[in-house]
């Protein structure tokens, strides 16, 4: 079965992307005949041999030595002198951050007709930003942390009490993100998140606080679920912590956890994921506090897309690819104006 993996793009996440490209290829390529398609950041893609599918290859710019692709109806293009060679085949969406998670990719997928493993691009506009992610769950009855939001032209002016833990609203991987405990950290804190957003988010920061991670797809009306995992750290993964983490490709433990907190996390993840995020495989990150279930994010590309949490990923994969959501193709038959020129005799 032919599949293509996009990944880089131009994003704060850009190198996460190529690490998590490189540990699902190593997932994947026994079970897939896989192609790798790199979006450089000035938005340029280029057909990567699967030998050179090494972190180096993109720090040297070698892949500028590789053939471009262009983006055509129903897949790409290789353009040569002599003719050129069309690439039709789904794609998995391993683009984090800006281009692949929030909506460009998906509605140029949706545009040109390509089939593709991701979100939608409804569902990215509504996960990128965790302020609209925050809406989206109350209307859906999934309960989070009260939050603030503050612009960056704001007066610095909060009313969440300390400690309190600062987000940029549209980025992933721990990038800018700071726990303040007073108030003589808030102005540096917020600082570093406006170097990468000109919004953030203001939490209450709970130390101690049970997490849990859970992924999952839909395909032909049913929720495959991945195990229950609880994330071994001491307050929060910071930048290079998740970038390790993204290239993890061993099995962890289920967490210790019982069915009815089970049912509560798999009963929260299928309201976040029904219909809006139906074609991409999510992982969705979960609070416990006195028993209650609370999301903290949605991660609509997870990091090398969670494979570590499936016992079969492959197998997870293939069926995903059978369920893929299609958008209607509309035909225009100019009906309309064809009977407005009859009834004006032209």
């Amino acid at each position: 079965m032919k599949m293509a993996i996009v990944f880089g793009g131009a994003s704060y996440e850009h190198e996460i992307s190529i690490v998590s490209a490189i540990t699902v290829k190593g997932k994947l390529e026994s079970t897939f005949d896989l192609s790798f398609i790199f979006c450089d950041q000035d938005h340029k893609f280029y057909l990567i041999d699967s030998s050179k599918m090494k972190a180096i290859t993109f720090s040297r710019g070698e892949h500028k030595k590789m053939g471009q692709l262009f983006m055509v109806n129903g897949g790409f293009e290789q353009r040569g002198m002599f003719g050129s060679k069309k690439y039709e085949m789904p794609i998995l969406n391993l683009i984090h951050g800006g281009d692949g998670e929030d909506g460009t990719l998906a509605s140029m997928f949706d545009f040109y007709s390509i089939p593709f493993i991701g979100p939608r691009k409804e569902a990215a506009m509504l996960s990128f930003d965790k302020h609209y992610t925050k809406w989206f769950a109350a209307s859906v009855g999934v309960k989070t942390l009260p939050f603030e939001v503050l612009h960056k032209n704001d007066q610095r002016q909060l009313t969440t009490p300390y400690p309190f833990i600062i987000k940029p609203a549209r980025l992933g991987s721990s990038i800018g993100v700071s726990i303040v405990r007073e108030a003589q950290e808030l102005d540096y804190a917020l600082d570093v998140a406006f170097e990468f957003d000109e919004v953030v988010l203001i939490e209450p920061f709970i130390s101690g606080v049970k997490e849990y991670n859970l992924a999952g797809f839909s395909a032909r009306g049913e929720i495959t679920y991945s195990i229950v995992e609880e994330p071994q750290k001491a307050e929060f993964l910071d930048f290079e912590k998740k970038y390790l983490d993204f290239s993890r490709s061993g099995s962890v433990e289920h967490a210790e956890v019982s069915e009815a907190l089970v049912g509560q996390l798999r009963e929260s993840f299928a309201k976040i994921y029904l219909p809006l995020f139906e074609g991409a495989i999510i992982r969705c990150d979960f609070f416990e506090i006195e028993g209650e279930v609370y999301l903290n994010e949605v991660n609509p590309i997870p990091g090398s897309m969670a494979n570590y949490l499936f016992d079969n990923f492959s197998g997870s994969v293939q069926k995903l690819l059978g369920a893929l959501p299609y958008k209607k193709a509309i035909r225009v038959n100019y009906d309309y104006i064809h009977s407005i020129s009859s009834a004006k005799g032209k």
